[in-house]
């Protein structure tokens, strides 16, 4: 869920939750962008796009899986999200950062036999700004036209799906866990970054199923969501949604080969 002013991120959850369990989950705030068409007051993000041609390093191979090409989907401008982001980015910031997914254009039968569930169906892919080149997806990838987005800064609370136990205090006898709390106590505000673009900050898990998984106690770090889009011709599964995820000392490393993609739908 997120919230265009940070400061009533605190009082929201107090409010919400009372004064303990409201300051647990207010620590679990990120900072994030939600992913948008640029407008007449609201600028492209530096080279923040979806689609198009990927920004690669020369020399840089393209990514595969079961020898078919992947599918650039998006390209972030990590230097012109940095001041948001500030501290929670790595202290080698890895400048852009390309996301490729499979998404082969191939005859029905030859697709179904493919497994994307390997971690080689995703490869998030950094470039450095000042040599990064356009590259175009060979076939058969497909291939996307490039839609530049605004980056609008955010603060993100987790959704409900996104909380463990031990994350708030919660009554037992009334909520069988912390993400009923969250689920009963934030309506209207739980899961509304669904159906949209959104990077950094916490996913959204409309669909019921928790996305960020746990890297000993640590949340992984959430890098991007991309929801159906009609323009780009995007539909995945039953009105489905990505998530590309990275564990938390890989992020802090620059060890983007342990990123990993979620896929979830109706």
């Amino acid at each position: 869920m997120y919230f265009d002013d940070p400061a009533v991120v605190l009082a929201a959850s107090i409010e919400r939750l009372g004064e303990r369990a409201g300051r647990q989950f207010a620590a679990l705030a990120r900072r994030g962008f939600v992913l948008e068409r640029p407008a007449r007051q609201a600028a492209v993000t530096g080279r923040c796009r979806l689609g198009g041609p990927a920004l690669l390093n020369p020399g840089t191979a393209w990514p595969q899986t079961h020898g078919f090409p992947l599918s650039l989907h998006a390209v972030l401008d990590i230097d012109a999200l940095g001041g948001w982001l500030g501290s929670a980015l790595p202290t080698v910031r890895p400048g852009l950062l390309n996301f490729f997914c499979a998404d082969p254009d191939v005859p029905y039968e030859t697709y179904q036999q493919l497994d994307f569930r390997q971690p080689e169906a995703c490869r998030v892919i950094p470039a450095d700004p000042a040599q990064a080149v356009e590259t175009a997806a060979p076939a058969p990838a497909l291939a996307y036209p490039a839609v530049p987005v605004h980056a609008a800064a955010v603060t993100m609370l987790p959704d409900s799906w996104d909380v463990e136990d031990g994350d708030v205090a919660f009554d037992s006898s009334v909520h069988w866990g912390a993400a009923s709390l969250i689920f009963d106590t934030f309506a209207g505000l739980d899961a509304n970054t669904a159906n949209k673009h959104c990077a950094f900050g916490w996913p959204d898990t409309s669909y019921a199923n928790p996305v960020t998984t746990r890297d000993v106690d640590v949340p992984a770090v959430h890098l991007l969501q991309l929801a159906r889009d009609a323009e780009l011709g995007w539909s995945w599964g039953d009105a489905g949604t990505l998530y590309f995820t990275i564990p938390a000392k890989s992020f802090a490393a620059g060890d983007f080969t342990a990123a990993r993609l979620t896929v979830q739908s109706c």
